[in-house]
C-alpha cells in the first residue's frame, strides 16, 4: 500500500467534532487515476490512525477536461455506498444534469470539456450530429447506478466548524438562506473576502498551485487535470494534514 505523503500540518481556529477525522479531496475532472491513488492513501491512513469517526468529502468537479469521468463516478459511487462519503455538486456536475434533462445545454457543456466526459461513455460526436441525437444517446449510455449518484449529490455539508461547499458562499447571507447557484459558482465575492462565515470553508473550484490556507477558507482544487496533483486534506480537531 502506498504511503502517506504529509505535506504540511497546519491549526486554524475551527474544530471537527471529537474522535472525528474528515478527509476532504478537491476537484477531480476526470482523473480516476489520481483519485485511486488518493483512495489508497486514505485507507492506509486510517489503518495506521485508527480512530472512532471518519468521514470522506468529494468537492465536487468530477467529470470533464480529463478523460475518465465515467471511471471517476463509479469509484465515488463505490465509496458512497460503501463508506457513506459524502459527494458534493460541482458546477461541471450541475451542466451535465443539465444536458440529461435538455439538449440545448450541450452548447454551454461541450467548452467545459463536456467531449471528454462524453468520450469517457464511448460516444463520440458525429459529423452534422444534431444536439438532440447526442443527448439520447447519452440518455441510452449513462448507467442506472450514475444516475442515483447524481440524485444523492449535496449542495454543502457542516461538520463541526466546518463547511464544505464546491465554490464557496455568499458573503453576508447566512448560511441556511444560501442560493445553491452560489455554492457551486461564485469566485471573487467570495474569494475576496476576509471576514469570518461562522463556519471555516473548505472549497474548491478555482485552481490554484497549491492549497491555500486563508484565515476563513481553504481552497483545495489544485487543477488535478492539468497538473496531476490531486488534493487531499485530513481535518482532524483543528489541525489539517495533507496527504
Amino acid at each position: 500500500m502506498q504511503q502517506v505523503s504529509a505535506a504540511s500540518s497546519r491549526s486554524v481556529n475551527a474544530s471537527a467534532p471529537p474522535d472525528t477525522r474528515i478527509y476532504a479531496v478537491g476537484d477531480i475532472h476526470g482523473r480516476a487515476d489520481l483519485l485511486s491513488e488518493i483512495i489508497a492513501r486514505i485507507d492506509d491512513d486510517i489503518r495506521r490512525r485508527p480512530i472512532a469517526h471518519t468521514i470522506e468529502v468529494y468537492l465536487g468537479d468530477y467529470v470533464d477536461r480529463g478523460p475518465q469521468s465515467k471511471t471517476v463516478i463509479d469509484l465515488l459511487t463505490v465509496r458512497l455506498v460503501a463508506n457513506g462519503a459524502v459527494c458534493l455538486r460541482g458546477n461541471h456536475e450541475a451542466v451535465m444534469e443539465g444536458f440529461l434533462q435538455d439538449p440545448a445545454i450541450l452548447e454551454y457543456w461541450l467548452p467545459l470539456g463536456g467531449m471528454q466526459t462524453l468520450a469517457s461513455y464511448g460516444i463520440e460526436l458525429h459529423e452534422n450530429e444534431t444536439a438532440f441525437s447526442l443527448h439520447r444517446r447519452f440518455l441510452d449510455a449513462f448507467p442506472r447506478a450514475h444516475e442515483l449518484f447524481m440524485q444523492c449529490l449535496r449542495n454543502q455539508f457542516s461538520c463541526g466548524d466546518f463547511l464544505f461547499v464546491h465554490a464557496g458562499i455568499r458573503p453576508g447571507v447566512p448560511l441556511d438562506d444560501q442560493d445553491p447557484n452560489d455554492l457551486i459558482w461564485i469566485r471573487d465575492e467570495f474569494l475576496d473576502d476576509t471576514r469570518s462565515h461562522k463556519r471555516f470553508i473548505v472549497h474548491g473550484h478555482t485552481p490554484v498551485p497549491h492549497p491555500e490556507i486563508r484565515r476563513n477558507r481553504i481552497n483545495i482544487d489544485t487543477g488535478a487535470w492539468r497538473t496531476g496533483a490531486l488534493t487531499c486534506v485530513a481535518i482532524e480537531g483543528s489541525t489539517k494534514l495533507f496527504l
